[in-house]
């Protein structure tokens, strides 16, 4: 079959359609993932902000996961262009400069807590700062039975408990003689606190058989239960406020930069379905 004679398009067609051509916006580049104002942000910035942010290990993170990750790097692009803008890192600066730059940025805008500020979460949250009733407790540990009453006769005789702990005990703590530190209800197995809080200081219990030997104990002191005093609290309500207050700072200095830069995603060059909250390219 004989081809179709061609024929040659109008001067005119050719040069509309290289106009149209010429007049269209050409393609992103396939890894251009996001644009802050004119500057574009490839896909690897954020493969290295993955790997800083996660890890570099071999775990396959979900797309949700991606998603959150991919927001939390533009917020902080945007904040490194905030420090820029403020004259608190040069432009071209590295990655690390810009870091330490937004760090001192949020650093700035934080504000220690006042004393009433202080007394006041001290007051709301008094029950978080309760201590239960503790006690300090000795143990000596034997594999048998017949070991554990020789302990408990030198014991009964006047014999001093850390040092039968040292000498008979096969527990761990034996060799400070059977120290266990100061431990509340909470510390212990049930059947154990019921019998070491009905001790009074100085009191040694029977024998008490477990699965993997016989336990004797010593009450050496009791702590009654109170609430912490606001100035051993202080430290702890101190550190708490600063997180408050950073927090807030972060959000405030991401609101005022979401703002201020225009910030457009790319997603159709991300590797995973984009759910976040900034805006999609069209």
């Amino acid at each position: 079959m004989r081809s179709l004679p061609t024929r040659s398009l109008p001067l005119v067609l050719l040069l509309w359609a290289a106009g149209a051509s010429c007049g269209r916006t050409p393609p992103p580049a396939p890894d251009l993932v996001a644009r802050i104002g004119p500057e574009e942000i490839r896909y690897g910035r954020f493969e290295e902000y993955v790997k800083r942010t996660a890890g570099d290990g071999e775990t396959v993170l979900a797309g949700p996961v991606l998603s959150q990750l991919f927001d939390q790097f533009l917020d902080e692009e945007l904040l490194s262009r905030l420090a820029i803008d403020r004259g608190l890192a040069r432009e071209g600066a590295s990655a690390a400069l810009r870091r330490k730059a937004v760090d001192a940025m949020l650093a700035s805008s934080m504000q220690n807590p006042a004393e009433t500020e202080i007394a006041a979460w001290y007051q709301a949250h008094r029950d978080e700062l309760a201590r239960p009733e503790r006690v300090r407790l000795r143990q000596i540990l034997t594999e048998d039975r017949a070991t554990a009453e020789r302990a408990l006769r030198e014991i009964s005789a006047g014999a001093d408990f850390a040092q039968v702990a040292r000498k008979l005990s096969r527990d761990p703590g034996a060799a400070s003689g059977g120290f266990q530190g100061e431990l509340s209800r909470q510390d212990l197995p049930p059947a154990f606190a019921e019998v070491i809080f009905a001790l009074e200081p100085g009191e040694v219990s029977t024998l008490v058989p477990a699965e993997y030997g016989f336990h004797i104990f010593q009450v050496v002191a009791r702590s009654p239960a109170q609430v912490m005093p606001l100035e051993a609290a202080r430290e702890e309500i101190v550190e708490r406020l600063r997180r408050e207050n950073a927090d807030r700072s972060l959000a405030s200095l991401v609101e005022e930069a979401r703002r201020r830069y225009n910030v457009e995603v790319v997603d159709r060059n991300l590797p995973f379905e984009y759910r976040g909250s900034y805006k999609r390219h069209a």
